[in-house]
């Protein structure tokens, strides 16, 4: 089987809201795509990837969408580099301290 067992920790996705059922209020750009969650849980029961899985998450709270992924990797970034971000750290730390003296 390519997916999960019962028990596994698993990430599934939901659409949430289609476009046309989205809040008129919301942005253009935003009425445009579905409201969509990404979640992580335990599954409740056997599934392959692709397939509808019911979820138990951390907090108790069950929810079922597409089976993504098993043991999910964490990815996380902080973007890309900003110089200006050096310069700015440069000139907190003169203003604060004095410069990098007083480290």
């Amino acid at each position: 089987m390519n997916g999960a067992n019962k028990g596994d920790w698993v990430q599934i996705h939901q659409i949430i809201l289609k476009p046309e059922e989205r809040a008129p209020q919301v942005p253009e750009d935003t009425k445009e795509v579905p409201l969509e969650l990404w979640v992580k849980g335990f599954a409740l029961h056997n599934a392959d990837i692709g397939e509808t899985v019911e979820i138990e998450t951390v907090t108790g709270r069950k929810a079922s969408g597409k089976l993504l992924a098993v043991n999910p990797r964490y990815i996380h970034s902080f973007g890309e580099f900003v110089p200006e971000l050096l310069k700015i750290d440069a000139q907190l730390k003169e203003i604060l301290y004095g410069g990098d003296k007083n480290e």
